[in-house]
């Protein structure tokens, strides 16, 4: 369905439904149109990815103020709580090598 129209260095600068004067037909599902319209699977898969390490982050930085005495578990809403303790109790499960600090430790303050 969609006519594609091309920029000089060869990559698509236009969608259109009806053919286009040096426009070029190209199915629905080809990997340019897809990509252009922002349905690039590889683009998700990243994304999805830096998302992942994101949260992973932010539960460091909440461990780290609640470790620090910044703030308490309680302070969160009750729901990000639960989300919290069962990504931990997740991560817990499956690496046995994951840090974890809301146990006591011999170490003392990991942090």
């Amino acid at each position: 369905m969609p006519y594609v129209r091309r920029r000089a260095d060869g990559r698509i600068d236009s969608l259109h439904r009806r053919a286009i004067d040096g426009g070029e037909f190209l199915p629905d599902d080809h990997a340019e149109v897809q990509a252009f319209v922002g349905n690039d699977p590889a683009a998700k898969e990243d994304f999805s990815k830096l998302d992942a390490d994101f949260v992973r982050v932010i539960e460091d930085v909440i461990d780290t103020l609640i470790v620090k005495n910044v703030i308490n578990i309680t302070d969160l809403p009750e729901q990000a709580q639960a989300k919290l303790f069962a990504r931990k109790s997740f991560r817990e499960r499956v690496s046995k090598s994951s840090l974890r600090l809301f146990e006591p430790t011999d170490f003392g303050d990991v942090i």
